[in-house]
């Protein structure tokens, strides 16, 4: 429950931040991001799994469709990297950048948005593939197959790749990323609102439902279910 609260408090502080502009969120956003990344490529190298079967992993198979759990593996990464709101932010984003407001400004804005996408895309995929390139190493690797909580993953990290900081490092992504996603999602239900709902209010209490949405179904499950 507290870090329900803490969570939705952090989103709230961090969306503030946009009274001094949005490249400020931003820079913030691709500073998490930089975080995350730099978090789980440490594990990757410490975790040093077989480069060619990694490189292989990438090549999709006709194995995918016919074993279960693979499929189920692959629509998970896609799902997680491509996330439809996220696509909307992105969407929206163009309308803060500076260009000409004519057809050949408007097509450079689109090349420029379409690059950017991309690249925070590619970002995703990234940190998506070294989480499983990180279990699949330190847990399936050493014969511990039955990890399936967060907290059992935090408690091995470190014991199983020898390195002291790894356990930290998980819990520092997953901070960063669980924030990043907060912010982001908050501001893509802000701009449904704007654009597709056609709701107009001021941005606190825009930022107030958006989160509300979210964080009460949160809040019915934590109470009755914390430990």
């Amino acid at each position: 429950m507290a870090g329900v609260l803490i969570t939705a408090f952090d989103a709230f502080l961090l969306l503030l931040l946009m009274n001094k502009g949005f490249r400020f969120l931003e820079a913030l956003v691709i500073a998490l991001l930089l975080v995350i990344a730099v978090c789980f490529a440490v594990q990757i190298v410490a975790a040093a799994p077989p480069v060619m079967a990694v490189l292989r992993g990438f090549v999709p198979s006709p194995e995918i469709v016919t074993n279960r759990e693979m499929l189920y593996v692959a629509i998970g990464i896609i799902g997680a990297t491509v996330m439809p709101h996220n696509l909307y932010l992105h969407s929206s984003v163009v309308q803060t950048r500076a260009y000409a407001r004519n057809d050949e400004g408007r097509r450079d804005a689109i090349r420029w948005a379409t690059t950017d996408s991309t690249i925070a895309l590619m970002l995703a995929l990234f940190i998506n593939a070294a989480i499983l390139m990180v279990a699949a190493s330190v847990f399936h690797g050493t014969g511990h197959t039955d990890v399936a909580e967060i907290g059992e993953a935090y408690r091995l990290l470190s014991p199983l790749l020898g390195l002291g900081i790894a356990s930290t490092l998980f819990a520092l992504a997953l901070l960063a990323s669980g924030l990043n996603s907060t912010v982001t999602a908050t501001l893509a239900g802000q701009i449904v609102m704007e654009g597709v709902l056609r709701l107009r209010m001021p941005y606190w209490a825009r930022r107030l439902v958006t989160r509300g949405i979210a964080i009460v179904p949160v809040v019915v499950v934590a109470v009755p279910f914390s430990p």
